[in-house]
């Protein structure tokens, strides 16, 4: 090859072949020109990406459930109807769940207060229509009264329950009436039940008797022992 051969050969090659950019910078370029605010202004936010995975989440959840259910979605779905009608009928006849009654359920939750103040509270609560407090506030009036005429012994944490059966003893005229007021007393307070203006004014009615009672010096003092 001749030396005006070879220089028009580098001058093909240098003319005429084209230049190619390389991959890297070229990826990095393009994701530069992505990363602008401009193409990202309709992008869901992060709430509804999570919302969306979410929902594909429970999709892909009954899918699988209703392929392992005879009768498939439909089936799931008479599962499930089913469930809500047992969990109605229960809630119905349980009423609210509530906690269930232990020794720490004491019949005081709050500072120490007077007989009188008790029963000034289910006073105002009666005058509301407000039976559940009234009926908790004139149950508690007629176990303060009894520790008060030192007919109980004043006793941190002592439930409902305790109280009757410790002043029926003392009182066994009246164990029937204060053992039903604290089955009251515990359904509207643990049991989710509600209190009517009748059940209010039994346990008044007992609260009164109570008052009026006078025991004798025997019954006074096994109260006492208690």
């Amino acid at each position: 090859m001749t030396a005006t051969g070879g220089a028009f050969a580098g001058l093909i090659s240098a003319d005429d072949i084209p230049l190619d950019t390389p991959r890297v910078p070229a990826r990095e370029a393009a994701e530069r020109e992505l990363s602008k605010p401009m193409y990202h202004e309709n992008d869901p936010n992060l709430l509804e990406r999570g919302l969306d995975r979410f929902w594909e989440w429970v999709g892909e959840l009954f899918d699988a459930a209703s392929g392992a259910t005879p009768g498939g979605l439909i089936g799931l779905l008479a599962i499930v109807l089913v469930a809500l009608a047992l969990a109605a009928a229960l809630w119905w006849r349980l009423g609210t769940p509530h906690r269930t009654p232990t020794t720490a359920d004491s019949l005081f939750t709050d500072g120490p207060r007077t007989a009188a103040e008790h029963r000034a509270a289910a006073a105002r609560h009666a005058a509301a229509g407000r039976w559940n407090q009234a009926l908790q506030e004139r149950m508690r009036a007629v176990v303060r009264s009894l520790e008060e005429r030192t007919l109980l012994d004043p006793r941190p944490g002592r439930t409902a329950d305790e109280a009757a059966a410790e002043a029926g003893r003392s009182l066994p005229a009246h164990a029937d009436e204060l053992r039903a007021a604290a089955r009251t007393f515990d359904d509207v307070t643990y049991g989710g039940r509600t209190a009517d203006e009748a059940a209010y004014r039994r346990v008044e009615d007992l609260d009164t008797a109570l008052e009026r009672t006078r025991p004798t010096l025997d019954t006074v003092s096994s109260g006492a022992a208690e």
